[in-house]
């Protein structure tokens, strides 16, 4: 059992529809973005890796719910997952259902390298509207800002603002949070008004224009750390420069 840190990646996109190639190209944009790769098993219900020869054409074929399952790199060492779900339009902005894509990686050197171009590659391949990659440890800070306490409202920690739920969103194309590494398509950047070369030359210095014309924006150099002072202040200047990002800018 390893104890290896992880990073988390999660895109959201407009929902499947019929057997939709995104799911592939998902997949297919993480094996380019990290040498080596290639997601060809997927686990046992006791967790063994069981090889796909056709692991394309499995993929479409169990396409079900808005979703597709797990599919792994096979090395139970050094585990690489990957999947997609679908969020409903109950628990969306605008009442539109939702395709996500979920990734979890190890945390070392090699990924840290190439986790931008990871993003990129399942964002860009899930034609997301939005996404984030984020180190396990400071997600769970994060998640706290929409997390509802039995009093009502969120109680985030460090100071973080308290962001809407999701479905309290105006427009699918709004970030809901954000992350260390933050993929805004071209229409997630207009909604929130990135860039603006006046204010966002430091954000700009650490970020890369995508294919399709969105942006991977880095909010740190190393992963984020929120126990690092400059990290949250980092996180905390992001919030405050983006004020449409989780519902708070005044309508």
């Amino acid at each position: 059992m390893t104890t290896r840190k992880r990073i988390g990646i999660i895109v959201y996109a407009p929902a499947l529809v019929g057997n939709d190639r995104r799911t592939l190209d998902s997949v297919h944009g993480m094996e380019k973005a990290l040498p080596g790769l290639r997601l060809e098993w997927r686990p046992s219900n006791g967790g063994r890796p069981i090889a796909l020869p056709q692991r394309d054409a499995w993929l479409l074929e169990k396409i079900e719910d808005g979703g597709f399952p797990i599919v792994c790199n096979g090395d139970q060492s050094y585990p690489v997952t990957v999947w997609g779900s679908e969020r409903s339009g109950l628990f969306s902005p605008g009442g539109q259902d939702q395709f996500e894509v979920h990734a979890k990686l190890p945390l070392d050197e090699p990924v840290i390298a190439s986790a931008a171009a990871v993003l990129e590659g399942v964002a860009e391949g899930a034609r997301a509207l939005w996404g984030e990659a984020t180190p396990d440890d400071a997600a769970v800070d994060i998640a706290y800002q929409t997390a509802p306490t039995l009093q009502g409202p969120p109680a985030p920690r460090r100071g973080l603002p308290a962001l809407k739920l999701f479905e309290h969103i105006r427009s699918p194309e709004i970030p809901y949070y954000l992350g260390w590494l933050n993929y805004w398509s071209s229409a997630a950047a207009r909604a929130i008004g990135f860039p603006d070369l006046a204010r966002d030359t430091d954000l700009l210095s650490r970020s890369r224009r995508t294919a399709s014309g969105g942006w991977v924006v880095q909010l740190t150099d190393a992963p984020l750390d929120l126990d690092n002072p400059a990290h949250l202040d980092a996180l905390l200047r992001a919030y405050e420069r983006f004020p449409e990002i989780g519902g708070r800018a005044a309508l």
